[in-house]
């Protein structure tokens, strides 16, 4: 474009507006895109770019729009304003540029999250970066897919509270819930509500597709989420903060039993066992601890009794 300075003006502004071939419209879109993308541009070449691109954001032929977009998708100096026309245009010109352009702000996406676009809300959520703000955008439309990506989304700003929200929120979903058992640094609470959910989706499984007792369901579900509580301890808690979080959540959704802190206390969980018959008897920690470390008989014996 540079090269053409000469013949590059205002005048081919003028002669776009007048121009009834749509060919070579999107011709001249693309080359004039390509030349802005590599930064070649002197200052006046460039506002004369940025109108031609003004005038192309308008076009009446898709395709005209469509060049302008896969083109300029990756620029990071495309005028705010076009970026957005081109975000709220029709699919086949928005996408590129709301999967890749980086000039749209967090606001300008979460507005168009907003809307009811379900492809637009799958491609934002497959953006390189997604911060806290626009996650949350995304967790609330419903969209199962868009949330799915999110999810597998390793870029995606996803804090504790954001994770929960999509456990409870699409916790009929498998293809959610495996995303979020996929997801590196889980934290243990999150893992153990996702577990649950598995769970319950299992015993639905077994009362539907096997003739078992109702109370051999229960039983197993139990041995098994119990064992599974024994391994997030292992394998996801590294202090005694994280084992009373887990702890709390347990109690707080009625999951926390005697039978599963004892076989933590099988497994070597000491500090699970602790707290856990702490909260279960609704004593102070300490307290339970000098019960159950006292050398005497009635101590230990009479935690347990409590919670039998």
């Amino acid at each position: 474009m540079s090269s053409q300075s000469a013949s590059l003006t205002q005048e081919d502004v003028m002669r776009l507006q007048e121009d009834s071939s749509a060919e070579t419209r999107a011709l001249m879109a693309e080359k004039v895109a390509t030349e802005f993308e590599q930064k070649s541009l002197t200052p006046e070449e460039r506002q004369i770019a940025e109108e031609i691109f003004r005038h192309f954001i308008t076009d009446a032929e898709v395709r005209v729009r469509e060049a302008l977009s896969n083109h300029l998708q990756s620029s990071s100096d495309v005028p705010h304003d076009v970026a957005v026309s081109l975000a709220n245009d029709i699919d086949s010109v928005a996408l590129p540029v709301l999967q890749y352009c980086e000039v749209l702000s967090d606001e300008d996406l979460i507005e168009i999250v907003g809307g009811t676009n379900a492809l637009k809300q799958e491609t934002i959520a497959k953006r390189k970066t997604i911060a806290g703000p626009l996650a949350d955008a995304l967790i609330e439309t419903g969209n199962d897919r868009a949330v799915e990506t999110l999810v597998r989304n390793e870029g995606a700003e996803l804090d504790q509270k954001a994770l929960e929200r999509v456990v409870d929120a699409y916790q009929g979903n498998e293809a959610v819930s495996s995303a979020l058992s996929l997801r590196p640094d889980l934290p243990v609470t999150v893992s153990e509500q996702l577990m649950n959910v598995v769970a319950q989706q299992l015993k639905s499984h077994l009362a539907a597709q096997h003739d078992l007792p109702e109370e051999m369901i229960r039983t197993l579900l139990r041995q098994a989420r119990n064992r599974a509580t024994n391994s997030l301890l292992r394998e996801g808690c590294e202090s005694e903060a994280q084992v009373d979080e887990l702890l709390d959540q347990l109690q707080a959704n009625g999951r926390l039993s005697a039978e599963m802190i004892i076989e933590a206390l099988s497994e070597g969980d000491i500090y699970f066992f602790e707290a856990g018959i702490a909260r279960l008897v609704g004593i102070p920690i300490e307290n339970a601890k000098s019960l159950i470390h006292d050398k005497g008989e009635l101590g230990l014996k009479s935690l347990l009794r409590a919670v039998a």
